[in-house]
């Protein structure tokens, strides 16, 4: 009988009501070791229409069972399981169809009815991905590189910690591709084996594959193995400078003299160099997951401030993998998560993310500086929703909203806990080193931190009073109420800069790391001005509450016609800006929002405005000390 006229079979099976799904709970997880290993066999050969097929053998015990498909993934913060990529279920016992119900209050959950005689359950699915990317769902295959989530292939028992569950897996890849994951390999080849892990560190390792690879040492010697290995769309994006080879080994050295020695036994950054594969940064223990431009290397200078997204992914080895949240903790994938610290997990990871890129050379120091004052402009004129809305409360907004666009994103606020609480932690380093006379910094909070011992597996949990804890070890001071201040009020973050000697200024001349957005994303960023963001398209992809174009009735997705009486260019905008400062009139713009045309004039005469900082007089600029590297190029 063929699969297809088993999956058939099992259709008609199902009209049969074995299992009462309404009436049968879901066992909750417990600590106790999973009977017998689950073998798990991946087909991603399907390039063309990519679609992933799955085979799974899984040892079971008669009577009621519920498989579950993971739903809440580790890094995302949110329930984003892709169950409705799911599709032909099959389950069989002893080679016989077996009928099979979903749960109707929990969709990632199925029930089924072992019989006596069945000692293993096959299973087999296909997940078809998505053939474009949009919004929150991405392409995982190229026609030359494949990023495989071991989480959109698998269904696992419940009533168990998934650090409880055996799995041995294997991939079946295109003919002559390479994979990288920070599995353990014990048949290479076309059809590579890997050894037994838990489900935890197996869904902990995503997969690159690809046909034109690379692979770079960017620890030379040391006794833990540090690789970048690279996936491209072509060869020819795969040709880093001995200089760029020389940011990245630093940026390992800077981790290791910041954080403290790392705990991981070996760590693979893979990086997939394309525009087509979906766009993802995303930290596990042993490696990244990240997808750049293929223009990385090749055009190393355009696009520079993508370069923290390692330096951000690999902190997350210390910081949210190694050491974390105790409300981010799980027994397994279809438990709720709670983001209350994500202030912590993310918001000092994307602080170090910016300050390492600096240490490694990855930014120069004035980039650096561009960037944070970038940072600070944002929560000092263009986020009003901080005004109702305190950093703590965005926490929620993965689970709130799964990214889908906001109408007012400067009024109801995004995932502020990102770049606001790099602010934070900048007033704290800055503080820290103020306190202890430039003696110690947030470095000696961080190492001493994520040097705590774990206490489930590799993971150590924390809460907020052991980061208040750990913050007095290093300078005693009143740090619970100075992070309840900030993170749970809504005062501005920004008397950071003033302990770190610097204020925030505006003036006409273009900030470095707002420019190279603008080259990235080919938009028009006139935030500080009109309060808008214009696309490609001539489209406002951004409003300012309450900003000038805000007050003249403007909204995001509307068209920018023309300006002044002439046709809409950026440039024509920005002239547009600079005359307006010596002329009376406003500015006009001719509009499109949906069917309708309108002429909207803006009374805004102060000419282009851009955000940089500059030392108070007097003080001492930390923010060059901060920057300064801590083992430089040996």
């Amino acid at each position: 009988m063929t699969y297809t006229q088993r999956c058939l079979l099992a259709g008609w099976l199902l009209a049969i009501p074995a299992v009462q799904a309404g009436a049968v709970s879901i066992p909750s997880p417990r600590n106790a070791v999973y009977p017998g290993l689950i073998t798990l066999a991946v087909d991603v050969r399907d390039v063309e229409r990519r679609i992933i097929r799955v085979e799974e053998t899984i040892p079971v015990e008669p009577g009621k069972l519920t498989l579950l498909y993971p739903r809440w993934l580790p890094g995302k913060h949110a329930p984003r399981g892709v169950v409705e990529q799911l599709a032909g279920l099959l389950i069989e016992g002893n080679g016989k169809a077996l009928s099979w119900q979903r749960d109707p209050a929990d969709v990632f959950a199925f029930h089924v009815q072992v019989p006596n005689t069945v000692t293993s359950l096959h299973v087999q699915f296909q997940v078809a991905t998505p053939q474009a990317n949009d919004g929150d769902t991405r392409v995982v295959f190229t026609p030359s590189i494949l990023n495989l989530q071991w989480n959109q292939a698998i269904l696992y028992p419940a009533g168990y910690y998934a650090s409880d569950i055996g799995v041995e897996a294997s991939v079946q890849l295109p003919s002559g591709w390479r994979q990288a994951s920070s599995l353990p390999v014990k048949v290479p080849g076309d059809t590579t084996h890997f050894a037994a892990v838990t489900l935890e560190s197996l869904i902990d390792s995503p997969l690159f594959a690809g046909r034109y690879t690379g692979m770079l040492d960017l620890a030379p010697g040391d006794a833990v193995p540090v690789h970048l290995d690279l996936f491209a769309e072509s060869p020819a994006d795969i040709v880093p400078t001995n200089e760029e080879v020389a940011a990245h080994r630093a940026l390992v050295r800077e981790a290791y003299a910041a954080y403290g020695k790392p705990h991981y036994d070996h760590y693979d950054f893979l990086v997939g160099l394309t525009g087509i594969l979906g766009g993802i940064g995303l930290e596990h223990y042993r490696s990244s997951e990240n997808t750049l431009g293929t223009g990385y290397f090749s055009a190393w200078d355009e696009a520079v401030g993508q370069r923290d997204q390692l330096v951000h992914e690999y902190t997350h080895a210390w910081n949210g993998k190694r050491r974390r949240p105790a409300d981010l903790w799980t027994p397994n994938y279809n438990v709720p998560m709670q983001d209350s610290l994500l202030w912590v997990y993310e918001g000092m990871t994307e602080y170090y993310g910016f300050v390492l890129a600096a240490r490694a050379g990855l930014w120069t120091q004035e980039f650096a500086r561009e960037n944070f004052a970038a940072v600070a402009a944002v929560y000092d004129a263009k986020r009003p929703g901080r005004s109702w809305r305190p950093l703590a409360d965005t926490t929620h907004q993965p689970i709130l909203n799964p990214r889908r666009p906001l109408a007012w994103v400067s009024w109801q606020r995004s995932e502020d806990y990102y770049s606001e609480s790099s602010l934070l932690w900048l007033g704290v380093d800055a503080r820290l080193r103020e306190l202890t006379g430039g003696a110690k910094g947030l470095d000696a909070m961080a190492s001493l931190f994520f040097a705590a011992p774990a206490q489930r597996g590799a993971v150590s949990t924390y809460e907020f009073q052991d980061v208040v804890r750990a913050l007095n070890e290093v300078a005693p001071y009143d740090w619970k109420g100075f992070l309840e201040q900030r993170v749970y009020a809504t005062s501005a973050p920004l008397d950071g800069l003033q302990w770190a000697g610097l204020k925030l200024v505006y003036d006409d001349r273009p900030n470095a790391s707002i420019k190279d957005a603008e080259r990235e994303r080919k938009n028009l960023d006139l935030s500080y001005s009109l309060g808008l963001v214009v696309s490609k398209d001539s489209v406002l992809t951004e409003v300012v509450w309450e900003g000038p174009a805000f007050k003249a009735g403007l909204t995001t997705n509307t068209t920018l016609v023309a300006v002044n009486g002439r046709s809409y260019s950026g440039e024509l905008l920005k002239e547009a800006l600079l005359h307006a400062k010596t002329a009376a009139e406003p500015i006009e713009l001719l509009v499109k929002s949906q069917d309708r045309y309108r002429t909207v004039l803006i009374d805004y005469h102060d000419g282009l405005r851009y955000p940089h900082l500059v030392p108070i007089a007097g003080a001492t600029d930390r923010l060059v000390e901060i920057l300064k590297a801590r083992r430089p190029q040996p």
